[in-house]
């Protein structure tokens, strides 16, 4: 994914949606780096990446 992209989709999900900040990352691929908040990281957060996916879909499509 080009930078670019990523730089726009991070800014619109964070100033257009009240997706968590975790998910966005996620979404995004980003590695947790901190250790500790890592080892309690359990979920792959499928689903709410998901709700976010569908969310920019309906913002690219202009619905």
């Amino acid at each position: 994914m080009p930078h670019g992209f990523r730089s726009s989709f991070r800014d619109w999900a964070a100033e257009e949606t009240d997706h968590p900040r975790e998910v966005i990352e996620a979404a995004l691929a980003h590695v947790v780096r901190n250790r500790v908040e890592a080892a309690y990281a359990r979920s792959d957060l499928f689903e709410r990446r998901r709700a976010l996916m569908d969310d920019q879909a309906r913002y690219l499509a202009g619905i």
